[in-house]
């Protein structure tokens, strides 16, 4: 991929040691499925500092709170997941419920039940919303909401994508780690606004396609996924897959006079 001017002369800073780059903070995203298979897909405002009119994922950064030990926990320990993603246990404990906690907030989609082998089936009515806005303005921590309602969260309904960094020569950078998960039974996404201006349901080669054609604005990360999931008949394929996580962080380098990306 071609750099912008501003980028490129920021990668060029960057290598000459005139700027440092920003330190990436810790992010999760999750790719939530519906048979067809299709994924749901959130368009940025326009607005907006990052990824500004790009078809993303739910997603978002982790909150100090996501850590919390008070957040009641089935399936998968955050020991488990710190092994998937080579990360410490606190930082998976905090990805985990931050990928669940972000995914309720950005599609009103919650993986979490009142038991171990049981979820919600409904998250539509006035005091779910209640809630779901308490959580973006970080006026309720996720660990409370789960408690007052009796839920546990079901890490077991998460399976580990993909790592992906963002560059150094972007001025706000994340460490995000890719989740995928089915729509569980009963729930159904909704647009709720806030950070997106659009939400669509689409078959992964048709998002592809879509870019290609310059119909929408896919970043790296999210153009690589659907095009691993175009390979999917099926959700139950896509997710039967044991998937090594290697981390990706894309390097601009200079290839005739000119900065490219390039994602290897």
């Amino acid at each position: 991929m071609p750099l912008p001017k501003d980028l490129a002369a920021r990668a060029r800073d960057i290598d000459a040691g005139r700027i440092e780059p920003v330190p990436a903070r810790d992010a999760a995203t999750v790719v939530i499925l519906r048979e067809g298979p299709e994924v749901y897909l959130l368009r940025r405002k326009t607005t907006m500092a990052f990824a500004a009119g790009a078809y993303v994922f739910p997603g978002g950064s982790v909150d100090p709170r996501d850590t919390d030990h008070a957040v009641a926990w089935a399936g998968p320990s955050p020991r488990e997941w710190g092994e998937v993603f080579n990360a410490d246990e606190r930082t998976a404990r905090g990805l985990v419920c931050a990928a669940v906690r972000e995914t309720f907030e950005e599609s009103g989609v919650l993986l979490a039940g009142p038991g171990t082998d049981s979820v919600v089936a409904d998250t539509t009515g006035a005091d779910w919303e209640a809630d779901r806005l308490a959580l973006i303005d970080r006026s309720l921590a996720f660990a409370d909401f789960l408690a007052k309602r009796g839920l546990v969260l079901r890490s077991d309904l998460l399976k580990p994508w993909s790592h992906w960094i963002t560059p150094v020569i972007e001025e706000r950078r994340f460490d995000t780690r890719f989740f995928a998960a089915v729509l569980p039974p009963g729930q159904r996404t909704r647009d709720v606004g806030g950070e997106a201006d659009q939400v669509a349901w689409k078959r992964p080669a048709e998002a592809l396609e879509l870019a290609r054609n310059g119909e929408i604005f896919l970043m790296p990360p999210t153009y690589q996924t659907l095009n691993e999931l175009a390979a999917f008949a099926s959700v139950g394929d896509a997710l039967a897959v044991q998937r090594k996580i290697i981390t990706i962080l894309p390097r601009a380098v200079e290839i005739e006079g000119e900065m490219r990306l390039m994602v290897s």
